[in-house]
């Protein structure tokens, strides 16, 4: 009998078949998600913050034309992602509930179709009731981000009165800890070279208090010019220094206990994919969540009746980097766009990867 050789297949020809999985998936019309800003108002003023507020809240024609959208793509979808975006999108909690309440009802009819929510929020809203009325409209990720211990916390995540609010998101984290809320959180840590001194003695803290649980992880993410006021007389620490510092800060969250996942950004922006779309409270259609204001950013606009009018030559430069089979370019188009430093904030679940 002829024996078969089997050889292992080359790392290139393992990222040329991850690149055409990716491609699949991007382009896929039975997968859709769904970034939607129900305000663009906060009620913080971080420093280092890129929106400008200039949208307020969302008009009805744009949440019913968002149910009537998925009512015309229900019964050709696998894979419904929405995610919560702002603003701080508990500001209209209300609207979350409407649109959430009637994609459960829609996606109830098929059990076929797959449906996941998550929420990017400052947490300060976000007490136990909230959160367990969101887990039951199906909204059962939430990204928080940190800035250090209070002291220096409350110098950058400011409330919009001045006040600080390093207090009260810990204690609603904490009341998610000590809760059975089916949810997971992840705990986005800012690093900035401000807060780099005291971070060692924080991340105990957060280990110790969170990390026990296996519904919370974090993810270490240096602060980046992203576009605000602020930017000039913002201090970021360096792009060289950044895989050292951060190895050695995740090296504490796991120290003494099991390996715990901690979070990478993935591979792909959710900007690069066509079948994901950001959703904005004035019913325009932008791809990215950071580029706000740029005007490159609108490639369309949701009518009421459901419909998406794109215009596929703002979207195209979205979208170049799948042609040209670059993992660069796919996993942030804004930079050669528009930065020369771009950052995009994490949307939904990220990638995990196994600390040892």
């Amino acid at each position: 009998m002829k024996q078969t050789e089997f050889t292992d297949s080359s790392p290139a020809d393992s990222r040329h078949e991850e690149f055409d999985g990716e491609l699949l998936a991007s382009m896929s019309s039975e997968i859709l998600h769904l970034i939607i800003l129900p305000t663009e108002q906060c009620n913080f003023r971080c420093t280092y913050c890129y929106e400008d507020f200039a949208i307020g809240r969302m008009s009805p024609a744009t949440v019913t034309g968002i149910k009537r959208l998925i009512d015309r793509r229900r019964d050709d979808l696998r894979a419904l992602n929405v995610s919560w975006f702002g603003g701080e999108p508990l500001l209209a909690r209300e609207i979350i509930e409407d649109v959430s309440t009637h994609i459960m009802h829609a996606v109830d009819s098929r059990e076929e179709l797959s449906y996941s929510a998550d929420m990017t929020t400052n947490g300060y809203l976000l007490d136990s009731h909230t959160t367990a009325r969101l887990a039951d409209l199906g909204i059962r990720f939430h990204q928080v981000s940190l800035d250090g211990p209070e002291a220096l916390h409350n110098r950058t995540r400011v409330r919009a009165d001045g006040n600080g609010s390093f207090e009260r998101i810990w204690r609603n984290l904490v009341a998610i800890r000590d809760s059975a809320h089916p949810v997971r959180v992840l705990l986005r840590v800012h690093l900035t070279p401000a807060n780099l001194p005291s971070m060692p003695e924080f991340l105990v803290q957060v280990r110790d208090t969170f990390l026990h649980d296996a519904r919370f992880s974090v993810y270490l993410k240096p602060i980046e010019r992203m576009g605000g006021p602020n930017d000039a007389a913002m201090a970021v620490i360096d792009d060289t220094e950044r895989p050292g510092v951060i190895a050695e800060l995740e090296s504490i969250l796991i120290a003494g206990r099991e390996p715990q996942r901690l979070f990478d950004a993935p591979k792909v922006c959710y900007a690069s994919r066509p079948n994901s779309l950001v959703i904005r409270a004035n019913g325009r259609i932008g791809k990215c969540t950071v580029a706000l204001s740029d005007p490159s950013n609108t490639v369309g606009q949701l009518l009421p009746d459901g419909s998406l009018q794109i215009d596929n030559g703002r979207l195209r430069p979205w979208l170049r980097g799948w042609s040209a089979r670059d993992w660069d370019t796919i996993g942030c188009p804004y930079g050669g766009m528009a930065r020369d430093e771009p950052a995009l904030l994490q949307i939904g679940p990220p990638a995990s990867k196994a600390a040892h």
